[in-house]
């Protein structure tokens, strides 16, 4: 799959979210259906959204025992996602056992990623919270090497980490980086990010942007400025 800008539809409902999608009348974005849309919605906000030709990640971020997490994947291969993912925390066997489930019956699969540390935790929170003594960069370059190791596609990772990953575990190896914002805007509650254009620099495969997109005057306009940006076209 192609690098591409992904966007966060980060709306409470159906109605807001086809409304947004309705702005973009010569191009269909590839989008993410993050938890709130999803449980508010279900299914069938996928199907829809796939019915009018966008690709789509679901950003549920699976986190159980393995053979729970297996039989979740089991049934969202079935709503013809592009992509979906994982907590790598929750061990290299559940990421095997997520990758098992999905696999649909004639072989095909979407992209399974795993999220490492999210982009609105500092390192500072993660040693004092979460206990973690590694440095941030530490702690992503093994939360990667395990999900190679598990046969997964790629991680998500901040755009800061993307290159260490890259190194670590090859160019094929994909990194979905959200935490992006245009240099004019707003960090909101991200803590590490960079603009598009840094990203495509560093080696990012797939930016993720929210709200300096769906919160714009102008969304479409947002959009293009971003592909124009990340894909340097």
């Amino acid at each position: 799959m192609a690098k591409d800008v992904i966007i966060a539809c980060d709306f409470s409902n159906a109605a807001d979210t086809l409304a947004f999608l309705d702005k973009f009348t010569d191009v269909k974005p590839f989008v993410k259906i993050g938890m709130e849309l999803y449980y508010a919605e279900g299914p069938a906000i996928v199907r829809e959204i796939k019915k009018r030709g966008h690709k789509i990640f679901l950003d549920l971020k699976l986190h159980d025992i393995p053979n729970t997490v297996k039989k979740a994947m089991k049934v969202l291969s079935q709503l013809d996602i592009d992509m979906c993912n994982v907590h790598a925390s929750g061990t290299i066997e559940m990421m095997k056992a997520a990758l098992e489930g999905l696999i649909r019956e004639d072989g095909t699969r979407p992209l399974l990623i795993a999220v490492t540390q999210l982009t609105s935790t500092s390192e500072e929170a993660m040693r004092q919270q979460l206990l973690i003594n590694a440095s941030m960069k530490d702690t992503v370059a093994q939360y990667a090497k395990n999900t190679k190791e598990a046969g997964l596609d790629g991680i998500v990772c901040s755009p800061l980490e993307a290159a260490v990953v890259k190194d670590i575990c090859g160019q094929d190896f994909l990194t979905i980086t959200p935490g992006i914002r245009f240099a004019d805007a707003a960090k909101d509650d991200q803590v590490r990010i960079t603009t598009p254009s840094k990203a495509r620099e560093i080696g990012s495969d797939f930016i993720v942007v929210g709200r300096p997109i769906t919160a714009a005057t102008d969304p479409v306009a947002s959009y293009k400025r971003c592909v124009t940006d990340f894909l340097g076209n």
